[in-house]
């Protein structure tokens, strides 16, 4: 986890805390190839250093794979998707750029293709997609001509992250979803999925992303630097991380990591988090001096 990660955790965890409601911690491993499972305990391990608890068991994607096929049936059966078996260059080839890539132009809609061996996208015909994000405000975007039938299962099999987490949210009675903006151009295709699947759609808030000095989102691509590594102690990170978020830290200078926490949640308020998808931080410049000299 990396300050940026730490920022989403408080969040949410403060979001669902304030609101009376349960924290849950998921683990998005469903590409197996990409996933190691020491991460998986340096993750947990650092949430349960910074007193963030989670409800419940942890759940893994990588265990649901059958329950993801089965709504995948489903949809096939509901005629809502098909096989595609353009490349990706092809589709770079012969498209313009949409909010998240190239926009697929349905090449393979009408051709009936067979589902072994190609991957599978869910048609995103329709009217626009809307909703109201709690701290973004309202949001639209028209999927067919932004995205294009988006994949909902890889050529490889691999399941996408777009079926997993609504299949997910769905099964765990997710009510509220409290994320980074970096994914606030995904919703739209996860609602099209909810409608689809009959499913009620859960209440959206997208925080901003910290980014670095070269305006880039902190990641592990970005070489982020783990908080554990840091060398500032957890009161400190915390009170960053809430000030990141617009929340007031008056009298808390000197409180440990779970006195901030205690009084956080009695004074989240959803209303002083910046609208804004990204924002720079100092602790961000501390990170792009340590990964310069790497």
């Amino acid at each position: 986890m990396h300050f940026g990660s730490l920022i989403a955790a408080v969040a949410s965890y403060l979001d669902a805390r304030s609101l009376g409601g349960k924290w849950i911690v998921r683990i998005e491993d469903i590409d197996t190839l990409r996933c190691d499972p020491a991460h998986e305990r340096q993750i947990l391990h650092t949430l349960e250093a910074f007193g963030l608890h989670w409800d419940g068991e942890v759940v893994r994607q990588s265990e649901r794979v059958p329950r993801y096929e089965a709504v995948i049936d489903e949809l096939q059966r509901l005629q809502q998707c098909y096989a595609c078996e353009c490349s990706r260059r092809e589709i770079s080839d012969s498209s313009f750029r949409g909010v998240d890539g190239p926009v697929y132009s349905g090449r393979c809609r009408p051709l009936g293709l067979d589902a072994a061996g190609n991957a599978l996208r869910l048609r995103a015909d329709g009217p626009p997609i809307q909703f109201e994000d709690r701290v973004q405000g309202l949001q639209t975007q028209d999927l067919e001509s932004m995205v294009g039938d988006f994949i909902i299962r890889r050529r490889d099999g691999v399941i996408a992250y777009q079926l997993a987490v609504v299949v997910d949210d769905h099964l765990q009675g997710v009510t509220h979803v409290v994320r980074g903006a970096d994914l606030l151009d995904s919703t739209a295709r996860q609602l099209l999925l909810y409608r689809r699947l009959g499913y009620p759609t859960p209440r959206y808030l997208h925080h901003p992303v910290i980014t670095n000095e070269l305006g880039q989102k902190l990641s592990k691509q970005t070489l982020a630097t783990p908080v554990a590594d840091v060398g500032t102690d957890q009161a400190q990170l915390l009170r960053q991380a809430l000030q990141f978020l617009g929340q007031d830290t008056t009298g808390l200078a000197d409180a440990t990591a779970a006195e901030l926490l205690s009084v956080a949640c009695k004074r989240w308020n959803v209303a002083r988090i910046p609208r804004a998808r990204s924002l720079g931080s100092s602790v961000e410049s501390q990170d792009a001096a340590r990964n310069s000299s790497l």
